[in-house]
C-alpha cells in the first residue's frame, strides 16, 4: 500500500460533480479563500489529501480493493481514493455520493437536510468519523457512482506537492451543492467551456489539472455521455512530454 506522504507528495483525490443543465453539462468548482494555503484564490473541484481511515473496505460496495487498486494501476489500497473522494465532496460540498439500501441517498426531506447537516458539521469538527456517519445512516460507498478519470502530480517548483487522482460523479437526484464556508469564497455549477473562457479572459485562476479537465469535459454534451467515455477509459488526451512536465500521469 501506497505511504501517504512520500519525498514531500501527499496522496489526494479530487472530484467533478456534474450535472445534465438546459444548455449542457455543467460541472461544480468552488474558489479557495485568499488565504488558502499554497493555492489561494484559485477555482478548483473540490477534494483533499487522503487519509489513513479512508481505507474502508466495509464502506464499499461493487468494488473491491483488488479492482479499485488495479484501476490505478497500483498494488494495494486504491479503495482509499473512492473513500476519500465520497468524504472530500461530502465536507467541501455537502453531497453524498454514496447508497442506502441499494438506492443513489436522497435527501429531499427537510429533517433528512437537517440531520446531514449536523453530520457534516460534526466531520469537519472531527468529533465523528466519515465511517461513523455511514453506518449511522446505513451508507455504502459505490463503485460504479465515482469513474476513475485522471491521475496528476503537482510539478517539482509548486510549494506543496500533492498525487492527486480525479473521478467523475454525477450529482446524485434529491441532493444540491452547499460549499464549506471556511474552504470556499465561492461556488457555482458552470459549463466547461465557459470556466475555460473566464480563464483566457483573466477572470479566473485554474492550474493546468483544472484546465486540462475542463479541457476533456467540455467534449460532452451530458453526464451519460461524460460517464460512459471516462468509464471506458478513452476520454484523455494524450500524454505528451509537455503534459507530463505539467504534472499529467499515465491513467494507470
Amino acid at each position: 500500500m501506497q505511504e501517504l506522504e512520500r519525498n514531500g507528495i501527499r496522496l489526494a483525490a479530487t472530484v467533478m460533480l456534474v450535472r445534465d443543465a438546459a444548455d449542457g453539462l455543467e460541472v461544480y468548482m468552488v474558489q479557495r479563500p485568499g488565504r488558502a494555503g499554497a493555492f489561494p484564490d484559485l477555482h478548483v473541484f473540490p477534494g483533499g489529501k487522503v487519509d489513513e481511515a479512508d481505507f474502508a473496505p466495509h464502506l464499499c460496495e461493487n468494488i473491491n480493493d483488488a479492482d479499485a487498486s488495479h484501476r490505478l494501476g497500483i498494488a494495494a489500497g486504491g479503495l482509499r481514493y473512492w473513500v476519500a473522494v465520497a468524504r472530500e465532496c461530502f465536507e467541501e460540498a455537502g453531497v453524498l455520493v454514496a447508497r442506502r439500501d441499494g438506492r443513489p441517498l436522497a435527501l429531499s426531506d427537510q429533517s433528512d437536510q437537517a440531520r446531514f447537516a449536523r453530520h457534516r458539521q460534526s466531520l469537519l469538527a472531527g468529533r465523528v468519523s466519515f465511517e461513523e456517519i455511514c453506518r449511522a445512516e446505513r451508507l455504502m460507498v459505490c463503485g460504479e457512482l465515482l469513474a476513475y478519470f485522471s491521475h496528476w502530480i503537482t510539478p517539482e517548483m509548486a510549494p506543496r506537492r500533492f498525487d492527486t487522482r480525479f473521478f467523475l460523479a454525477a450529482l446524485p437526484p434529491q441532493q444540491q451543492t452547499a460549499a464549506h464556508a471556511g474552504e470556499a469564497a465561492d461556488e457555482q455549477w458552470i459549463k466547461p467551456s465557459v470556466a475555460l473562457a473566464k480563464h483566457r479572459a483573466g477572470d479566473w485562476q485554474m492550474i493546468d489539472p483544472t484546465l486540462r479537465s475542463l479541457e476533456t469535459l467540455s467534449q460532452f454534451s451530458t453526464v451519460s455521455e461524460a460517464l460512459a467515455r471516462v468509464n471506458r477509459g478513452n476520454h484523455l488526451m494524450p500524454l505528451t512530454p509537455e503534459l507530463n512536465r505539467q504534472g499529467m500521469q499515465a491513467l494507470r
